[in-house]
């Protein structure tokens, strides 16, 4: 067998331009265009076949132009300028710093757990959306100076590139990532040498079931701005060929892969932190995917300081926080007992805990035998703070999950949203954002979150604004067929136009529509009506072109003929020219698209879409929003903003959702769109369209950016559990022992506490204005009056036996009554008429506690 010995080659860079090096390994290039200018000056047609990778760029590049620009006053003057501005924006004082030094986060260190991440095209570790969105928190994380570090996977293979066979079929390539090749490093301990750390797993079948095995990890830097994001690779030689397979690929493999890539994000990336030095305060669970590190984090407190699991998991809890990002089955990892249970055999051993004790815990019913073990529940299980990602996934989060509060009304469950954004620097193209910084100020993305700032764009001249989009629509125009020609070469094939889309027309109203292929974005809800859909494009005067592009999960075959479905169409006779599908879509393609379509298009069965943020992307670039009332659009709609498909409908018959909210999407763009579009004064600018271009800026830019959320976590999610965990932690963990003992003890006792008697002191019949004075009688058995908090829950009924979302009111203890009972009074306000009703509830009651329902006890009368 041929045995292989590795050696590197670096470039001859001459000394002038030594500087491009540490320029190049810092991502912080992604999100400023001087610095990739500099990197495309080098070589533009090298660059782009590198995919803006500024590493592969240097390596590549004729040593002779290296040469020639070394010998560049203007180069050499831009590059000194350019590093000048980086060196500026790492050491300059941030957001955070001025807002938190002097408290409890100040001190602490923030870790960001993601299955992916999408910074740039260049690091392909990404699928799609929860991975640009975790990239984007990191850029901004940067901007605004939070000490946050993160962890993802090395996948040396990445996600799939888009191949589309001649009838329209997806197939997947997975093309090997070198990381040499990538702007990394690897990571090196306190000696200088390769940081490796270790993570048992068990051996699951064959003849040495029942045993248990080593993986070796080592991990890559990429450093995006001031935030290092770590990269765990499995891909060494001291690993068996199974375990170097489990960074290959992102969401490859069966259900045992599944297991083990989540075994090494979550437990390998706490212990490889720990490693370089690094003991975070507060971990973030960007998903459920992660979940396993809390138990790693229980697990180093109970080896570390001699504590009880659960003295441990009071503490640790404290500090994780958990985001959800889908309210679809599909997207919120399950694993049945039979599967699970010889990964929680080997997870329990350094808890103290059995196989069975380890299910509960991500168990939605912890009280029946076997059952899967789910990770989100296992993430809220052992966090104290959690998350939906736009207000209306907040509503379905909770109802989702309402399960693990029992006797808790569905709009109390404490899960919380923070509505997603994007990153300004990466997603506003670069015309419109020289008018940004020139209307709003220099500093106008740090200040994103200004509504006074975006208010300028009203300012801007209607013929500078209309002709931005015009330029960019016709940018977008001129590439796409460029970019068809490539991807064809690239197979191996030849280009033939004559069996690919036709040429799109760069004056026509372009619709875009890019995003993950899954069957309930329904992204062929426009082709329901192909004889309608042909009239809307091809009436005479108003032309009308669709630009589809994105990719299926390999196993979603009803995502795949979607797509099938709309490459057929685009290349038939009758839609040639007037839809194009663009193939093997990435971040490259979707900054292409957000910036040069006119509207921008997303059909998602409410309530299933999260938030989605493609949306956001293309509003921050002038683009308007069509959009199903789901995700963030529920929010940020405002009438003349972008455009409604129908009224915020939920319909629990999916077919005949689709057939009314096609005939919506149809003449929402007959009697709305395209007229608006082609509604052009003397001077030929569609004044209508560039006013509510205007508002939707105004509206979008200000809170739909990460700047405004990654500020947003740090002040409603991270401050407070930071100050709760170095509470639970000091003393050697002295509070969180007590609370755990008071929690057993509340725990015992409970079964004895009951409201016993309810009695109305109000006569009959109760007016508008006054108040209906109550009286309780509780018994509270072994726990005193300052344990436990006794509330009157009152409102509205909804149906006859409900409360829609009531209000809840705390009652006075007036004393005791003997033998563990005590009375309470209060007095509900009766503001409204109508039926109401209301109940006496007592609930568990210490001020360290995270939350009110923290205990999840409730006694109801």
């Amino acid at each position: 067998m041929m045995t292989l010995h590795r050696y590197e080659v670096q470039p001859s860079i001459p000394a002038a331009l030594e500087p491009l090096v540490p320029l190049a390994k810092n991502l912080w290039w992604s999100w400023n265009e001087g610095a990739r200018e500099l990197f495309a000056r080098i070589d533009p047609e090298l660059y782009e076949r590198v995919s803006e990778n500024p590493i592969a760029m240097l390596f590549r590049a004729p040593q002779a132009r290296l040469d020639a620009l070394a010998r560049d006053p203007a180069y050499l003057a831009d590059l000194a300028r350019v590093s000048g501005e980086l060196r500026t924006y790492l050491t300059r004082e941030t957001w955070f710093h001025r807002s938190f030094s002097g408290a409890p986060l100040g001190r602490s260190r923030i870790a960001y757990f993601s299955m992916e991440f999408g910074v740039h095209e260049a690091v392909p570790v990404y699928s799609g959306g929860l991975g640009v969105l975790a990239g984007d928190h990191l850029k901004s994380a940067s901007d605004l100076g939070l000490p946050l570090v993160a962890v993802g996977i090395a996948f040396s293979q990445g996600y799939f590139r888009q191949s589309l066979d001649h009838d329209g079929l997806q197939t997947e390539l997975y093309p090997p990532n070198d990381w040499h090749d990538l702007p990394v490093s690897p990571v090196l301990d306190a000696e200088g040498a390769r940081a490796t750390v270790t993570v048992t797993l068990p051996v699951v079948g064959g003849a040495d079931a029942g045993k248990q095995r080593e993986v070796v990890l080592q991990a890559w830097r990429v450093d995006v701005g001031r935030v290092p994001l770590y990269l765990l690779d499995a891909n060494l030689a001291e690993n068996a060929a199974e375990d170097r397979a489990l960074t290959n690929t992102l969401y490859g493999g069966d259900k045992n892969h599944r297991i083990r890539q989540e075994i090494l994000l979550g437990v390998g990336g706490v212990r490889l932190l720990g490693a370089i030095g690094i003991a975070p305060t507060i971990c973030h669970m960007n998903e459920g995917h992660s979940a396993f590190l809390a138990l790693e984090r229980v697990r180093r407190l109970m080896t570390e300081l001699g504590v009880s699991f659960p003295v441990a998991a009071e503490a640790a809890s404290a500090g994780n926080v958990f985001t959800t990002h889908t309210p679809v089955p599909a997207g919120n990892d399950a694993f049945a007992h039979d599967l699970i249970a010889p990964y929680l055999r080997v997870l329990g051993a350094g808890l103290g805990l059995g196989p069975d004790e380890v299910l509960r815990l991500g168990k939605v019913d912890p009280g029946q035998p076997g059952g899967e073990l789910s990770m989100p529940v296992l993430a809220i299980r052992l966090a104290d703070r959690y998350n939906g990602v736009a207000r209306l996934h907040g509503r379905e989060a909770r109802a989702m999950w309402r399960v693990l509060w029992p006797g808790l009304g569905e709009h109390e469950v404490p899960i919380g949203s923070v509505t997603n954004g994007v990153h300004l620097g990466t997603w506003v193209g670069g015309d419109l954002a020289a008018v940004y910084a020139r209307v709003f100020g220099p500093e106008w993305q740090e200040r994103g979150d200004d509504p006074a700032l975006w208010a300028k764009i009203a300012g801007v001249p209607d013929a500078e604004l209309w002709g931005l989009r015009e330029r960019a629509r016709a940018g977008l125009v001129r590439e796409l067929p460029e970019r068809m020609r490539a991807l064809t070469e690239r197979k191996g094939l030849v280009y033939d136009p004559g069996k690919l889309p036709g040429p799109l027309d760069p004056r026509a109203l372009t619709i875009g529509f890019a995003r993950r292929f899954a069957t309930y974005k329904r992204g062929t809800l426009l082709l329901r009506d192909p004889e309608r859909l042909m009239r809307i494009l091809s009436r005479a005067g108003r032309p009308v072109q669709l630009v589809f592009a994105g990719k299926a999960h390999p196993q979603d075959w009803g995502g795949k003929e979607l797509i099938r479905d709309i490459v057929r169409a685009s290349r038939s006779d009758a839609f040639r020219g007037r839809i194009v599908f663009v193939e093997d879509y990435d971040m490259s393609v979707a900054r292409a698209l957000v910036s040069g379509v006119d509207v921008w298009l997303n059909t998602p069965r409410r309530p299933l879409e999260a938030s989605g943020t493609s949306g956001m992307k293309a509003a921050l670039n002038g683009v308007l929003h069509a959009s199903v009332l789901d995700g963030w659009w529920a929010e940020a709609y405002a009438g003349d903003n972008g455009f409604a498909i129908g009224h915020g409908e939920e319909y629990a018959d999916a077919e005949y959702g689709d057939r009314v909210e096609a005939q919506a999407l149809y003449r929402l763009l007959e009697e709305e769109i395209v007229p608006l579009f082609y509604d052009r004064d003397e001077a030929g600018l569609p004044r209508g369209w560039i006013a509510r271009m205007k508002r939707s800026i105004a509206t979008v830019g200000p809170f739909f950016n990460t700047t405004r959320m990654v500020e947003e976590y740090t002040k409603k999610l991270y401050a407070p559990a930071a100050a709760r965990y170095h509470e639970m932690a000091r003393d050697g963990l002295a509070p969180a022992r007590a609370l755990v003992a008071w929690r057993s003890r509340v725990a015992a006792a409970w079964p004895s506490v009951r409201v016993e008697t309810v009695t109305e002191r109000t006569p009959r019949p109760l007016r508008a204005g006054q108040e209906l004075g109550i009286t309780a009688d509780v018994r509270l058995g072994a726990l005193s009056p300052d344990e436990v908090l006794v509330e009157v829950y009152y409102g509205r009924l909804h149906g006859d036996h409900a409360l829609a979302e009531g209000a809840a009111l705390a009652l006075r203890c007036e004393g005791p009554l003997g033998e563990g009972r005590y009375r309470y009074e209060g007095a509900i306000p009766a503001q409204e008429s109508g039926e109401h009703a209301f109940a006496v509830r007592v609930v568990p009651r210490h001020e360290a506690l995270p939350g009110k329902f923290a205990t999840r006890l409730l006694a109801w009368q």
